[in-house]
């Protein structure tokens, strides 16, 4: 059984019954793909969510990608993976160059993330999801695993800030934009010691600072949910999870700017064997998500800002909550499904590979 819940963004939400999409269809991509992409997430969510507060993370995003790999192949796409998870945690990932999908439909660049939050499963904590970013070729950003400075905003300022601008300007120009006082913005950033010296620098302006233990997707897509309470989100993250929440933030009406952290020469080098000739540059949202459609998909694992966690019951049922977005419409889904675990075989497929790879 799946519920479906369906929002119009523009400036707020509005709840209404399901309308015909007569958008014209970019680079080949299909308006059933949406839902497609949601039963994907679906699975990696509930093959992880079993090892909530096991203190495993590795064998949680083993199991999501081994899932979201499998349940893959019945996706009508052919799609390429350009920025994937793994390579910084040395995680079981979908590799960059994979290919996904059955290959009998049109031919599309994917972001992945099968777990994000790994640590936070192995804890149980929030904001755990399963996330994938589908666009047309050519147009997700094509970057290796690294880690991205972020700035990232909801509607009211997008296009109306810089990422080069110090961090005391930038939340002056929100306060002023959003016609709000300075102590009453409320900034998001992961609790993490390489922002110290940025942590101190808000405080000393004035703001009210939301710590984020992990989840750096439902961090940056915060902003742009009303109900979240949150005004902007910076700092540091994975490169990865930027692509995805751009993607998630122009289905949104909001913003992320970004610009990679090359640690080394190597990386550096990397970046421009893979097509960024300026790997220090702004990365502006074209630059990531590129001027075509979008759709991004999730499903959380444990509850989030803006999605609840899989949830157990009686007679082997669980249930779901997920969003899925597309750029072109601005149609927000919402969706609750409720699945009878005995007829899950990608799971029960997913468990015996797993257990024959761990025996």
């Amino acid at each position: 059984m799946i519920c479906i819940k369906y929002a119009s963004f523009s400036g707020f939400y509005r709840y209404h019954d399901e309308e015909p999409d007569h958008g014209k269809e970019l680079d080949g991509m299909e308006r059933e793909l949406a839902l497609e992409l949601v039963r994907v997430t679906e699975v990696a969510a509930l093959a992880s969510a079993p090892w909530m507060g096991r203190g495993n993370q590795y064998r949680a995003d083993e199991a999501a990608t081994t899932a979201m790999r499998a349940m893959f192949d019945s996706v009508s796409i052919r799609g390429t993976v350009v920025i994937g998870e793994g390579e910084m945690d040395e995680a079981p990932m979908l590799y960059i160059g994979e290919q996904v999908g059955n290959m009998n439909g049109p031919e599309v660049d994917v972001a992945v993330d099968p777990l994000e939050g790994t640590e936070i499963v192995a804890k149980g904590l929030n904001n755990a999801m399963s996330v994938i970013a589908v666009a047309g070729k050519g147009n997700l950003l094509h970057a290796p695993d690294m880690y991205m400075e972020k700035l990232a905003v909801g509607p009211a300022l997008a296009g109306k800030l810089s990422l080069n601008d110090p961090i005391e300007i930038t939340v002056r120009k929100a306060a002023e934009i959003l016609n709000k006082n300075v102590s009453d913005l409320t900034v998001m950033i992961l609790d993490r010691p390489r922002h110290q010296k940025l942590v101190e620098a808000l405080r000393k302006v004035g703001v009210r600072i939301k710590f984020l233990f992990a989840g750096d997707v439902a961090g940056a897509l915060a902003p742009a949910f009303p109900e979240a309470g949150i005004d902007m989100y910076v700092g540091s993250g994975g490169a990865p999870e930027g692509v995805l929440a751009a993607a998630g933030l122009k289905c949104l009406g909001g913003e992320l700017q970004g610009r990679l952290m090359p640690g080394d020469s190597r990386e550096y080098d990397r970046c421009l064997q893979m097509g960024i000739d300026d790997p220090l540059k702004v990365l502006n949202m074209d630059d990531m998500v590129g001027k075509d459609d979008v759709i991004f998909a999730a499903t959380g694992v444990t509850p989030g800002e803006f999605l609840g966690g899989v949830r157990y019951f009686a007679d082997h049922r669980a249930e779901t909550h997920s969003i899925v977005m597309r750029a072109k419409t601005r149609t927000i889904r919402y969706v609750r499904s409720l699945h009878y675990l005995p007829n899950k075989a990608v799971l029960r497929d997913v468990e015996a590979r797993l257990a024959r790879t761990n025996s």
